[in-house]
């Protein structure tokens, strides 16, 4: 591994045009299919094998045209000064403002509350649905516009209106506000790593072609993969983290190998040979906990979970080859001013002074146990809150009361009770009945039994007329609960009408599936719950065979796992602490707490498994590399502190930088998603790896790089701390060649 690493660096270097007209190459034509690619028709959020989706599958097959995915908009019209939306001059402003909405290109129908009985009991709010024939995403900017203007209006003439439902939802993902903030304090933290301007931004220039790669990509394979606005996402957030730690950390080595005294062209090639090594086991982990987000059984999972790890390989992919060609353009501008007139050159292989990775290394090595009983015990103290996680998909009512969809949420609320922003709706199939002697009649009133059980059940205000298709099999009809749709009085009453359901099925001859906002996310929760063991087995598993190739060592790569599970508990914690218990939400921005999205535990396991292995493998191997070349255990870990320590808190302050840049996002979830990467890339990098991971080290000694003689045969050798490469003749330093400090002539 190491020495193909090594000869492609030097290629690379060599041939740097090929290379560089390459990737411009593969960036222009990627951009090109991506702005000739139709847009992609996006499937919506679909869980296989659950009820709620179940019951959205028959309604769209026994009710054709009337798509579930259909955007909606619910206008709410609130009397002034506590009067009634009833009287005349309110009631003639509503009427107009539903004309005025149904007069759209692309509505198929606005409901008059006066005749649809949306009027409260108090007759100071009323709401009518706008239901359009077309799915969110493909709603016009003309469209969106049609509305709001409908809305102003009816402001104008005195009444409170909002308005919220699907159609209102911003279908384009992150604005990049985040993406430029991350970059600047990315841009910063490298700079003052560095100290060389050209040194910190050739790790954002190469990070951002990857990003621009693997986006494009995205985007041209949309259509054909069915990939959603927020598939990329993801892939942006992570290809733009790794491919700057990535270049980060070929870039150091270069540095620190033409510090040795190396050509530019011998120091690429072996910055790619021994850093470019670890960059590719690094990007492996990464890609196994992405890829095995497919396990979840989620189609738009795993979906964003491919997506991202190409970028991934796309950033992996950069650092190897373009990195090292750029390197070859400007050999000398990443060095330091003084290695660039020579003096640091010139020191030819003099021993490293200790530096702030050696200091606290050596502090960690006299105190092992404290450190380890410190880290252990405060991560496991914030990891406690876990305990009270309430999973759920956060709605209207955890977004800022500055949104209308928000403060259409509490109108609805306080006119017609909590339970009306989370009806539940069941799906009577009574195919069989319809299809007898009885026929209709039959179907008809199985449903009318079911529908009145339903009702008698306690915590259910009212029940809707149900709804036939044509045929008269099927019946739908919704179920207002008298409390709010993350209440668990409301999950309490889907239960119990699930559990009683048996009885009434028997009963009628017909069964029923319910669905709804707190249905689905009770059933969301339970299926990735049963999903989150086999996933961990198989992406942790996978995880700690490829550390035993790495490290060679049975116990380095099960301490990397626990350590890991430490991290991820610990983020999950404190994402439940702010989100669910509102602890600190003031200062993260959110104004209403909930249940936590109920994709996020595998979204932290998923990501953040990957990115600590990124860290255990870049600080570790250099760990490895020492203790392989005669250095005693304590030695080892002092050596890869000395080498790896800033470099892997640079890389780890970057990725806080850029996961923390989507916290500013107003989507709930994106801020939800990027404050829990943060804390997990946090606690990972500055607790378990640099402190937890020697102290552990201290304590193994000899025994952390134990491997049975059997499992020793058994596993591959790929020599990623470049053994094979100090064995070669050349490998000795060499004074730089005064003319191999001036710059290249390309």
């Amino acid at each position: 591994m190491a020495t193909f690493l090594y000869r492609l660096g030097r290629l690379a270097f060599r041939r740097r045009w090929y290379v560089a007209l390459v990737w411009a190459a593969v960036l222009a034509a990627v951009g090109l299919g991506a702005m000739k690619a139709p847009a992609a028709a996006d499937e919506g959020f679909n869980m296989p094998g659950i009820e709620s989706q179940k019951a959205f599958d028959l309604m769209e097959e026994r009710f054709p045209g009337a798509s579930a995915d259909g955007a909606t908009a619910r206008v709410v019209f609130v009397a002034p000064d506590g009067g009634k939306v009833t009287a005349t001059e309110n009631r003639r402003a509503v009427e107009k403002a539903v004309t005025e909405l149904g007069d759209g290109t692309q509505v198929a129908s606005a409901a008059d509350p006066f005749k649809a009985q949306a009027v409260s009991k108090d007759g100071t709010t009323a709401y009518a649905t706008v239901t359009y024939k077309v799915e969110p995403q493909d709603l016009t900017d003309a469209s969106r516009t049609h509305l709001e203007e409908a809305l102003v209006e009816a402001r104008d003439a005195g009444l409170t209106v909002e308005a919220g439902g699907t159609a209102m939802e911003d279908t384009g993902g992150p604005g990049g506000a985040a993406e430029l903030i991350g970059v600047a304090i990315a841009a910063v933290v490298l700079l003052v790593t560095f100290g060389s301007l050209a040194a910190a931004g050739l790790p954002l220039l190469t990070a951002l072609v990857g990003v621009g790669v693997s986006m494009a990509t995205i985007l041209t394979l949309a259509s054909t993969f069915g990939l959603s606005t927020t598939t990329g996402t993801l892939a942006m957030m992570l290809g733009l983290a790794v491919g700057i730690d990535y270049a980060l950390f070929v870039v150091s080595r270069y540095r620190e190998e033409r510090a040795q005294g190396r050509t530019p062209e011998e120091a690429a090639g072996l910055a790619a040979g021994t850093a470019g090594s670890a960059v590719v086991f690094a990007g492996l982990t990464v890609v196994i906990a992405l890829a095995g987000l497919a396990v979840v059984g989620i189609p738009m999972l795993t979906k964003m979970g491919l997506a991202a790890a190409g970028a991934v390989v796309v950033g992996v992919l950069i650092a190897l080859t373009l990195v090292p060609a750029l390197l070859g353009f400007w050999p000398n501008a990443v060095l330091t001013r003084r290695a660039r007139k020579g003096g640091e050159a010139a020191k030819d292989a003099k021993p490293a002074k200790d530096n702030g990775g050696t200091r606290w290394a050596r502090f960690v090595l006299r105190r092992p146990v404290p450190v380890l009983l410190l880290g252990v015990v405060g991560l496991g103290a914030l990891a406690v809150p876990v305990a009270d996680l309430q999973l759920g998909m956060p709605g209207d009512e955890a977004k800022s009361t500055a949104t209308t969809e928000r403060r259409a949420y509490d109108a609805l609320a306080e006119g017609f009770g909590p339970g009306f922003n989370g009806p539940l709706t069941v799906v009577v199939d009574a195919k069989e009945l319809a299809a007898g002697a009885g026929g209709g009649s039959d179907a008809k009133g199985a449903v009318e039994t079911i529908s009145g059980k339903i009702g008698g059940t306690g915590g259910v205000v009212s029940v809707s007329p149900a709804r036939f298709n044509e045929a008269g099999d099927t019946a739908v009809f919704s179920v207002v609960p008298s409390t709010a749709p993350t209440d668990q009085k409301t999950k309490d009453l889907v239960e119990t009408i699930r559990d009683e359901r048996s009885g009434v099925e028997s009963q009628t001859g017909a069964t029923f599936e319910v669905t709804g906002t707190t249905a689905m996310n009770i059933d969301i929760a339970a299926k990735v719950q049963s999903a989150l063991v086999p996933y961990l087995i198989i992406v942790v598993g996978l995880a700690v065979i490829l550390l035993m190739v790495v490290f060679r060592s049975l116990l380095v790569p099960l301490k990397a796992a626990l350590g890991f599970l430490l991290s991820v508990l610990a983020s999950l914690g404190v994402v439940v602490l702010v989100f669910q218990q509102g602890h600190g939400a003031g200062i993260m921005g959110v104004e209403q707490t909930g249940p936590i999205m109920s994709l996020m535990p595998i979204f932290l396991v998923g990501i953040v498994f990957g990115l600590a292995m990124d860290y255990e493998v870049f600080l570790v191997s250099r760990m490895r590399e020492g203790y392989v070349h005669g250095e005693s255990p304590g030695q080892a870990v002092t050596s890869g502190f000395r080498h790896s320590a800033r470099v892997v808190v640079a890389a780890a302050l970057i990725m806080i930088a850029v996961f923390a840049g989507f916290i500013g996002e107003s989507e709930p979830m994106i801020k939800m998603i990027g404050f829990g990467l943060a804390s997990a890339v946090l606690f990972d990098a500055f607790v378990v790896r640099m402190a937890i991971v020697p102290a552990v080290l201290a304590l193994l000694g000899h025994k952390a790089w134990w491997l049975p003689g059997w499992l020793d045969r058994l596993l591959p050798r790929v020599d990623v701390e470049g053994e094979a490469l100090s064995r070669r003749p050349e490998a000795h330093p060499t004074a730089a060649d005064p003319a191999d400090l001036e710059p290249a002539r390309t």
